[in-house]
């Protein structure tokens, strides 16, 4: 080992702060294309669905992915990978502390290897808090996983990605399964005074009776509906250039582009149309446990209004009027925000005012 007071080189900052970036950008992606089904799962796990348990979640998901990138990136290139060996002394890193002073506080702020052992400490203590505030595991459980998934990366490093090099470009070491496994067990410990604060409104299984149609809940019903929409019409306008370049083998142009487009659109509007007046609510209705009551007659007629005057009509004014789709959104954000039933635009048109589907 070598030690150096000198600042850390760009190219260090930038390996460091990368891993990071990559972790949040992927949190985004991967909570987008999750958020309906969570939403859904808490609204029949816990009868709703808080910001704090949002924010709970969504800084799990970054911590994993946080976890993955600083474990393996940056990856190496191919062409200049240096192989490196293991490390299975247990305890190594005592004798790596005393190759530097050690006799003061000071001295041991400034030890790269105990540094070392500090991060590799701190890396898994989020750990120990997320098993007891999101799954309600003890100390134990936070060891074992602790131990697991050190291990497990650990062994990704050492097989060199499970064999993508042709070896490993990272040290597997002992010490670090240990320091890992207990930060995971600090984690669980400190998680304990924090407890009581931050889960006591979020515990509990979904009552057996209907909850108030909040401004919230009513947001969140949107939501779904809109990011449902934008997930279906991407897959749809991406499989359609994917049919273009790989079946067809013709480059991709502008009328190729205006007709992923057009099924980008029109794909969502159709799947998510038959779904409102098969069952007659949306979508988003569905992940919040909503269903709407009263309104015109027959049924049929007042899901199809109940679905024009919504997430219906802002994909038509997509299609058909671009410019409009964002007033329309402001309209019955406001609408839906100022009545007193939460049943904005669909409401109106339909005549129909949500409820709680286990009224």
């Amino acid at each position: 080992m070598s030690h150096s007071d000198e600042p850390l080189p760009l190219s260090a900052m930038n390996s460091s702060v990368m891993p990071a970036i990559v972790a949040i950008l992927l949190g985004l992606v991967i909570g987008f294309l999750l958020f309906v089904p969570f939403v859904a799962v808490q609204y029949r796990r816990h009868g709703r669905l808080t910001w704090r348990q949002l924010l709970l979640w969504a800084a799990f998901l970054v911590y994993a992915l946080a976890l993955w990138t600083y474990t393996l990136l940056p990856l190496p290139d191919p062409n200049a990978l240096v192989c490196v060996g293991a490390q299975t002394r247990p305890l190594q890193f005592l004798d790596d502390i005393r190759q530097y002073p050690v006799g003061s506080v000071g001295d041991l702020a400034r030890n790269p290897a105990v540094m070392q052992v500090v991060l590799n400490v701190a890396l898994f203590v989020p750990l120990g808090f997320f098993l007891r505030l999101v799954w309600r595991r003890g100390i134990v459980v936070s060891a074992l996983a602790g131990f697991v998934v050190s291990f497990a990366i650990e062994l990704t490093q050492r097989t060199g990605v499970w064999g993508i090099y042709a070896c490993a470009y990272r040290l597997f070491d002992v010490d670090d399964l240990i320091a890992n496994t207990s930060g995971a067990v600090l984690g669980g410990i400190l998680s304990l005074a924090l407890v009581p604060a931050l889960t006591r409104a979020d515990t509990g299984r979904a009552p057996a009776g209907p909850r108030p149609v909040t401004r919230w809940r009513r947001v969140l019903g949107a939501l779904c509906d809109v990011f449902s929409v934008w997930i279906l019409g991407s897959v749809a306008g991406a499989a359609v250039n994917a049919y273009i370049v790989y079946v067809q083998g013709e480059p991709l142009t502008q009328a190729s582009a205006e007709r992923a487009e057009t099924v980008a659109i029109l794909v969502p509007l159709i799947v998510f149309g038959f779904f409102a007046l098969a069952t007659g609510r949306t979508v988003g209705d569905a992940a919040v446990l909503l269903r709407w009551d009263g309104g015109v007659r027959p049924a049929v007629l007042r899901s199809l209004l109940r679905y024009v005057g919504g997430v219906g009509g802002w994909q038509l004014l997509l299609a058909y009027a671009p410019g409009f789709e964002s007033l329309f959104l402001l309209v019955s954000l406001i609408t839906m925000l100022a009545m007193r039933t939460r049943a904005g635009l669909p409401g109106v048109v339909s005549r129909a005012h949500p409820v709680d589907s286990r009224a």
